[in-house]
């Protein structure tokens, strides 16, 4: 868009943004401001196409949220095109996977009609058609809410030695 770096293409009315093969804190700012560009004027959907992505830090999880969440304020939405399974764990073990619909190709993201239906979205957890998602892994064997579990890994349960005391 600004320096050529993310391309955006319409197609049937949809603007698609090309991320590129990395998402850090070094491109962020171009990519927000490309799809901010690509959404300007535009209700409905915008997508994300980061089929080339093979790494996404966590301000590019930042920058595509934020971007989700302008979408949703105008009366629309951001999806993913996420094909490569490294990428989308980081997405699922954040729970954003959750947050922005996503998809494994471009063709399911525009097929997408509805945000009731999931046609073509991949959330590996989701359940038969119809019913609650199912809570997995670690979060289902302990008996506790996805939030429970991602939020244990910053808790210090354990007693930590002091160092000092000894000195």
């Amino acid at each position: 868009m600004l320096d050529g770096r993310f391309p955006v293409e319409l197609v049937s009315g949809v603007p698609i943004v090309a991320a590129p093969e990395e998402i850090d804190i070094t491109n962020v700012p171009d990519l927000s401001a490309a799809l901010l560009a690509a959404a300007a004027g535009r209700p409905g959907a915008l997508v994300a196409d980061m089929t080339r992505t093979r790494f996404c830090d966590s301000s590019g999880l930042h920058a595509l949220l934020a971007a989700h969440k302008r979408a949703q304020a105008d009366g629309g939405e951001l999806r993913l095109v996420i094909p490569d399974t490294a990428v989308l764990r980081v997405f699922a073990i954040t729970g954003i996977d959750r947050m922005i619909p996503n998809f494994t190709s471009l063709h399911d993201a525009l097929a997408h009609t509805s945000p009731g239906r999931p046609d073509g979205r991949r959330r590996p957890d989701d359940g038969p058609e119809g019913s609650a998602a199912k809570t997995t892994g670690v979060a289902a064997q302990h008996d506790t809410s996805e939030w429970e579990s991602l939020t244990a890994f910053s808790r210090t349960d354990r007693a930590v030695p002091d160092y000092d005391a000894h000195a």
